[in-house]
């Protein structure tokens, strides 16, 4: 009966450590499903915030191009005004010039009328509203600077650019720009009043813009994955932090990645602007994934406890079971319980 006994212990001791096994085996995909669900959610996320973030990006731009124009327009009627003030001065203070004016005058209608309405079939006009409907660049050269701005001839007609128009940011010293070829869009072709107006912030940010991916293309390239680096804590979301690495350049930390201990917001234990070392463990389309995990030591998993109440396995005695013949008849249909398995076993 001790044989038996034996047997059964030893079954049971195969099952339960078959089970253990199984069990941590499905722990683990569990815990792995569940970073590559979270991770996934985290992509989503940073796609629809990067969405946002071009949004508001660009509502600032259009309300300054509103403001612009509604400051040149204001500048255009404040010049008519002062240029008409200007002319009733001239005419209340000197009437002894009357005639001289009159004179003058007559000669520019002269002029007008010999000259004739503007021309509505004018190829050089026809060209500039072309370029405004498309927004074309062209290249031009910056003749003069004056008051607001500076002066370019585009096909011998005098175009004006606006110092808020000049350039991707302010422009301190218009004269700097005298002689420099620049790339510009139309903004205004007035045929009739043979006003052409240009803009050379759009090429300029464009260039600025395409001049900052290039640098951050490079920098992303240089970055190798394994390697540790130093950054800082740019923002905090609820799925990560970001981690601002130089020249443009960033990473995600996801929460998941922070440390072995549970965290449940990263503003529990990060806060922006702290300096923090970081590994790289991925790189994808642009996107660099970080962990501080990864260089902590990881914890050592509890050792299952020894039973002292028996001796081990392969200290104990088994002489006896190899004079003994044990021997398991084939039936029918398999059983599995106890009394089956012991039905068969003759002692």
């Amino acid at each position: 009966m001790s044989e038996v006994k034996e047997k059964i212990e030893e079954v049971k001791e195969e099952v339960t450590e078959k089970a253990e096994k199984i069990k941590e085996a499905v722990a683990e995909k569990v815990e792995e499903a569940k970073e590559a669900i979270a991770e996934k959610a985290a992509e989503v996320q940073d796609t629809v915030a990067e969405k946002v973030e071009e949004i508001k990006e660009a509502a600032p731009e259009k309300v300054e191009e509103i403001k612009e124009a509604v400051a040149e327009k204001a500048e255009e009627i404040k010049e008519a005004a002062a240029e008409k003030v200007e002319k009733v001065k001239a005419k209340v203070s000197a009437p002894a010039k009357a005639d001289e004016s009159m004179e003058s005058l007559s000669d520019e209608l002269e002029k007008s009328l010999k000259a004739g309405p503007p021309r509505d079939d004018d190829p050089v006009w026809d060209k500039f509203e072309q370029l405004l409907a498309d927004k074309t660049p062209f290249d031009v050269k910056i003749d003069s600077a004056v008051k607001g701005g500076v002066v370019a001839f585009v096909d011998e007609v005098r175009a004006f650019i606006p110092a808020s128009q000049l350039a991707a940011g302010y422009v301190e010293n218009l004269e700097e720009y005298k002689g420099k070829t620049i790339t510009v869009t139309v903004i205004t072709a007035d045929r009739t009043g043979k006003k052409l107006v240009l803009s050379g912030r759009d090429a300029a940010r464009k260039a600025l813009r395409a001049e900052r991916e290039e640098k951050r293309a490079q920098a992303i390239e240089a970055i190798e994955v394994d390697s540790v680096l130093e950054g800082k804590i740019e923002s905090l979301k609820d799925y990560g932090a970001f981690v601002d690495l130089g020249d443009g350049v960033n990473g995600l930390i996801h929460v998941s990645q922070i440390s072995y201990k549970r965290v449940e917001k990263p503003a529990d234990v990060l806060k922006e602007g702290q300096t923090v070392k970081v590994k790289v463990i991925g790189k994808k389309d642009g996107k660099i994934s970080l962990s501080m995990k990864a260089l902590e030591e990881a914890p050592k998993r509890p050792e299952r406890p020894e039973r002292s109440d028996r001796p081990e396995r392969e200290d104990r005695p088994r002489g006896r079971r190899k004079e003994e013949s044990v021997e398991y008849t084939e039936k029918e249909k398999a059983s599995t319980s106890l009394a089956d398995l012991l039905s068969d076993i003759k002692l």
